[in-house]
């Protein structure tokens, strides 16, 4: 029989007592994230639509967050630069990586070998907007609508071409082919505004463009819009219908922006960096981007990212299938 049953209850409680005393004092000390700067890495070049989102969202995030936060442009590739260097980062969060469907959703069909892997190597944070396209041809073209410009291409089969300079102008063009069943030459160019310009020279019939290239022409009454590309219309052209309003049925072909980590990110990190960024969405300067670049905010958790790019990638394969566009 012990005959100091109570004190050794008493030393146990005190050591319990002692090592929850430690462990708080430990998590006391953890630095909240972030307790330095955050780097945001876009794979395009300064100026362009995905570094302009992420300068606004970057001031907004270092205001609340405290610390500061470094726009960072690895340009090239199609954005397998950015993508490789942040898929390698640590994974700390400390290193995000502010991107669209052309490294998350397109690249994979359009290459057969990347430097990365879109799903394996990142851990989804939030989606951060999405934007449209319009279909614009020259204001002297004979095409009031988008009737009569499917009308042309069906009396003339491969007589009338788009142009395009991204990977979201090529496949919106394919699926407009494909979902109307015309045979529409592409010409291809190294961007949109080199394809505005032979489109304003007539050297091509139409495109199918982001907004923040086609929408001064427009408003200019130089482009002729006749359609918008996904399932909403455009505040910044609101008369201007759909695709699928005007008979190219279940037309839907925006672009996105997003955010993405290195895999392995903590959790705890992932949550903060999720409502940091859907914060700076909402923040004056972020609004400002949008509006003026005709895209809206859009925020998901985590999971709605991870689920919503797995869609878009097998929408995009499908498109790149159908158009015979092989693999570089």
């Amino acid at each position: 029989m012990n005959p100091f049953p109570h004190r050794r209850r008493v030393l146990a409680a005190t050591a319990a007592a002692v090592l929850c005393a430690a462990a708080g004092a430990a998590n006391a000390q953890a630095p909240a994230y972030p307790a330095k700067p955050v780097t945001f890495v876009v794979p395009f070049a300064a100026g362009s639509a995905t570094d302009q989102l992420a300068r606004a969202l970057g001031q907004a995030v270092s205001t609340d967050a405290r610390q500061p936060v470094v726009v960072e442009n690895k340009a090239g590739a199609s954005g397998m630069i950015a993508a490789q260097s942040v898929a390698k980062a640590p994974a700390d969060g400390y290193t995000v990586l502010i991107t669209t469907n052309t490294t998350h959703a397109a690249n994979e069909h359009l290459y057969k070998k990347l430097p990365y892997d879109p799903v394996k190597d990142f851990a989804p944070v939030t989606g951060l907007g999405k934007g449209g396209q319009v279909l614009v041809v020259n204001a002297g073209a004979p095409y009031k609508n988008v009737g009569d410009l499917l009308a042309a291409a069906r009396k003339n089969p491969g007589k009338l071409s788009f142009g395009s300079g991204s990977s979201s102008s090529r496949m919106a063009g394919e699926m407009l082919k494909q979902l109307a069943g015309v045979d529409i030459l592409h010409v291809p160019y190294k961007s949109n505004p080199l394809a505005i310009t032979d489109l304003l020279g007539g050297q091509i019939d139409l495109m199918i463009t982001d907004t923040s290239t086609g929408v001064p022409q427009v408003k200019a009454g130089k482009l002729r819009a006749l359609g918008y590309s996904t399932q909403k219309r455009s505040t910044q052209l609101p008369e201007v219908p759909t695709l699928d309003e005007a008979g190219v049925k279940g037309y839907d072909m925006g672009y996105w922006f997003a955010a993405y980590v290195p895999a392995g990110t903590p959790e705890p990190v992932v949550v903060r960096l999720n409502a940091l960024l859907a914060q700076a969405t909402r923040s004056q300067a972020a609004q400002s981007f949008f509006e003026t670049a005709g895209s809206e905010a859009w925020t998901t958790t985590p999971e709605e990212l991870a689920r919503f790019q797995a869609a878009e990638t097998q929408k995009w394969g499908r498109v790149i299938k159908a158009a015979g566009i092989e693999a570089e």
